[in-house]
């Protein structure tokens, strides 16, 4: 890491000296001839060449656009697995669309004329103050434009931050984000969360759940999120710590988590788990990460280490502010599956009360152990043992 500053200050330095010898070049301006071929006033062959470097330039851009697309187009996240993911996707196409629209454009336009209008010896640039038909023209277009897309934009998020929470069949979940993990709670048969506070954390009960509420007391916790195809799912989200957010890419999902207080946001979940490993897009991007792992997996056998395991698609729950040294690897498995399974799962689940309760149990009968230990019963026939004789006693007072 030194090396590595002292390379950037030497670099530094070096541009630092370049550019005073520039500036001191530059003073020395109008001392000499104008035709000099030292002189640093452009001239007609100067000006060509920096025009059809411009060009060269435009050209460079629109190609390494389009191999970026080719190259790398296929790592977009493909088919959205959730009911507002396509409207999203679609407002995101529109976007995208009027920008390339606009930079072809633009781009083309700006290094044409900065080539057609180029200095040349003895020709003199045509200026006037202003012309209100180009500033209308150049005002009105992206006014339109912007405000159609504003609007478009808003409609959208609306429908989608839009909650309904007496919608038949939601469940609401709350996810708690901690450095570096992540762990959610189901409201359980009351479809209701209990209270909850960082003040309450204790043993088992790492989201500090209230367990003197009444609506906690079907509370179920996980560290893996289960979700069901097809019903609206609210989502609590509150942090332990520093400020997370949580992030569900194939959804189209992302909430800051924020210390202090609980942000929501809901979304309808459309593709199962199983189904989207059908997708031909993630079976293509499965299929490559394979063949990356199994390439990685020759040189670490090579070495006398663990080959890597094949990957399979998951949903992920993932953290999308850099939070700590282990921001990178603080997500969580989301597994999308029929009503049915998921009720199948969670039914299997232990609530936190039954936890609680439990561990409490277990804390009492482990602090009761040494004192049993300590005093062992005593045999029947050993106490009469100890018992003194009252002959003996007799015999000793006459003595």
């Amino acid at each position: 890491m030194t090396s590595l500053l002292i390379i950037v200050v030497l670099v530094l330095l070096g541009i630092a000296i370049w550019q005073l010898t520039k500036i001191f070049d530059l003073t020395q301006v109008g001392t000499g001839n104008a035709n000099d071929g030292d002189s640093e006033v452009a001239n007609d062959k100067d000006n060509n060449v920096n025009g059809y470097v411009m060009f060269a330039f435009l050209g460079f851009i629109y190609v390494f656009t389009l191999y970026s697309l080719l190259k790398w187009g296929h790592l977009v996240l493909g088919t959205p697995a959730s009911e507002h993911g396509p409207e999203y996707d679609n407002l995101m196409a529109i976007s995208m669309g009027l920008i390339f629209f606009v930079q072809t454009v633009t781009q083309f336009l700006l290094h044409y004329f900065a080539f057609k209008y180029r200095g040349k010896q003895g020709k003199v640039a045509f200026y006037f103050a202003d012309n209100d038909k180009l500033e209308f023209i150049w005002t009105i277009i992206p006014v339109i434009v912007l405000a159609g897309l504003i609007l478009y934009g808003l409609y959208a998020w609306t429908n989608i931050m839009f909650i309904d929470e007496e919608k038949e069949d939601t469940i609401f979940v709350e996810v708690y984000a901690k450095q570096f993990s992540w762990e959610v709670r189901y409201a359980g048969e009351d479809n209701v969360l209990g209270k909850a506070n960082v003040r309450y954390i204790e043993g088992v009960n790492t989201l500090g759940v209230d367990m003197s509420d009444p609506n906690a007391q079907d509370d179920i916790t996980s560290t893996e999120l289960h979700l069901p195809k097809g019903k609206q799912v609210v989502f609590k989200f509150r942090s332990q710590d520093v400020l997370h957010s949580a992030y569900f890419p194939h959804f189209r999902a992302q909430m800051n988590v924020v210390p202090g207080m609980v942000t929501e946001f809901a979304f309808t979940p459309t593709i199962t788990t199983e189904e989207m490993r059908q997708d031909p897009k993630i079976m293509k991007k499965v299929a490559n990460i394979n063949e990356i792992r199994s390439k990685k997996s020759a040189d670490l056998v090579a070495d006398g280490k663990t080959a890597l395991d094949p990957y399979n698609f998951d949903y992920l729950l993932l953290c999308n502010k850099i939070c700590g040294m282990s921001h990178y690897n603080m997500q969580m498995k989301v597994v999308v599956e029929d009503d049915a399974d998921f009720k199948k799962w969670l039914s299997g689940k232990e609530t936190l009360a039954a936890a609680v309760k439990k561990s409490k149990e277990e804390a009492a009968a482990a602090a009761a152990e040494p004192a049993i230990e300590a005093a062992p019963a005593k045999p029947a026939d050993s106490a009469a043992a100890t018992k003194p004789d009252s002959t003996m006693v007799a015999q000793v007072i006459k003595k």
